[in-house]
């Protein structure tokens, strides 16, 4: 059984600071793709605003899975090589500009970023809403601090069950 991780930082905690999400996802080819971009976190789901024209944006109209990334500022790290962060397995859905959802969440973009520019993306028709829902994930905090995303809303650090620890040679 897994048991839900109790210390100070949570999934939520650890991204409300990130400003921007690192995006995967896979082209045409079957090839690898990362892009970035603004997102929006409401009722465990993650929403991000992208352009027709941009290639994350084209792969996920092709292939709805992506996953996400978040990763602690280089310069807030006490080492590079255990930099804190998590990543998630991701299905993509469109949000169609018609609906009460796509107003919501614009609005909440609006509110964490500058509402002046989030107006004027509004007006350009290229731009669509996804929602991600978190499929699987996983996060690190430091060395033999690996964790699982889990919980009823994908949204629980889990302590990992029968991991091989690193080892010295």
């Amino acid at each position: 059984m897994l048991q839900s991780f109790k210390k100070e930082i949570k999934m939520k905690d650890f991204i409300a600071n990130i400003q921007t999400a690192i995006i995967g996802t896979i082209d045409k080819g079957n090839l690898p793709f990362s892009s970035y971009a603004p997102y929006i976190y409401d009722d465990n789901r993650f929403y991000i605003y992208i352009s027709n024209i941009a290639t994350h944006a084209k792969n996920i109209q092709a292939n709805p899975h992506a996953s996400l990334f978040f990763i602690e500022d280089e310069s807030k790290s006490k080492n590079l090589f255990a930099r804190k962060r998590i990543s998630l397995q991701c299905s993509s859905q469109k949000i169609d500009r018609d609906t009460d959802r796509f107003e919501e969440v614009l609005s909440l973009f609006g509110k964490k970023f500058d509402v002046s520019m989030v107006g004027m993306l509004k007006k350009m028709t290229d731009f669509n809403l996804y929602e991600l829902q978190v499929n699987s994930g996983e996060a690190t905090f430091g060395f033999g601090e690996a964790y699982l995303i889990g919980g009823d809303e994908m949204n629980e650090l889990v302590v990992r069950q029968n991991t091989d620890k690193h080892q010295n040679n």
